[in-house]
C-alpha cells in the first residue's frame, strides 16, 4: 500500500502537481460547485462538507493502487489549487488507465491543462509503465476533445447514450493514445 512518502510530485516550467490535502478542500469545492467547471465533469457538490467525499476519493484510489490525482498549482503558490488532473480506472494487470481533468475557469485557453497533461501522461507512460490511456469526452465540450487531439490522442468512436446526465442519456467520444504514440520527451520529469 502507497504511503504519503510515495506520492510523486511532479513538477514543469510553470506548474506543481501535488497531492491534495484536507488544506484544499475550500478551493476543491469551488471549482467542484462552479457550472462552468462541472458541466462536462460529471460530478458537482453543493456545500464543502459534501466536498469532502471527492478529496477521500482521491485518498482511495491512490491507496488502493486504481489511480492518483494531483492538485495543480502554480510553481510560485504551491499551496494554491488552481485546478486537478489525474487517472482513475486504471488497470494494472492489463496498464490502461483513464484520464481526466479540470482547471478554473480564469486559467482557461493559457496552456496550463496542455503542460500538466504532458507531465501527467509521462510520468503514467514512463514511471507507471501505462500502455494505454483513454479519455471519454462529451462531444459539446469542444475545448477538451480539442485538448486531446493536441496530445496526441485518437478519437476511435463515440458511445451513443453511454451516460446518464440529470435527465437525459449523453454520447462520449473514446479518445486513447498508446505510450509507444506518445511524443514528448522526458523533459517534464
Amino acid at each position: 500500500m502507497p504511503t504519503p512518502a510515495d506520492f510523486p510530485v511532479l513538477h514543469t516550467p510553470r506548474l506543481i502537481l501535488r497531492r491534495m490535502s484536507a488544506d484544499d478542500l475550500p478551493l476543491l469545492f469551488r471549482g467542484m460547485s462552479d457550472p462552468r467547471v462541472t458541466e462536462y465533469y460529471g460530478i458537482s457538490y453543493e456545500t464543502q462538507t459534501l466536498t469532502q467525499a471527492q478529496l477521500d476519493w482521491f485518498e482511495l484510489i491512490w491507496a488502493s493502487g486504481t489511480g492518483i490525482w494531483w492538485g495543480l498549482c502554480f510553481s510560485h503558490a504551491p499551496h494554491v489549487l488552481i485546478g486537478t488532473c489525474g487517472i482513475n480506472e486504471w488497470e494494472q494487470e492489463h496498464h490502461c488507465a483513464e484520464a481526466g481533468f479540470w482547471i478554473f475557469p480564469e486559467y482557461w485557453g493559457q496552456g496550463i491543462m496542455h503542460e500538466s497533461l504532458q507531465a501527467m501522461l509521462a510520468y503514467c507512460f514512463k514511471t507507471l509503465g501505462i500502455h494505454r490511456m483513454q479519455m471519454l469526452i462529451e462531444p459539446a465540450n469542444l475545448s477538451s476533445w480539442k485538448l486531446a487531439e493536441r496530445l496526441g490522442f485518437q478519437l476511435e468512436g463515440v458511445l451513443r447514450e453511454c451516460e446518464r446526465k440529470q435527465d437525459h442519456y449523453a454520447d462520449l467520444k473514446c479518445y486513447s493514445l498508446l505510450a509507444s504514440e506518445w511524443p514528448y520527451s522526458a523533459a517534464f520529469l
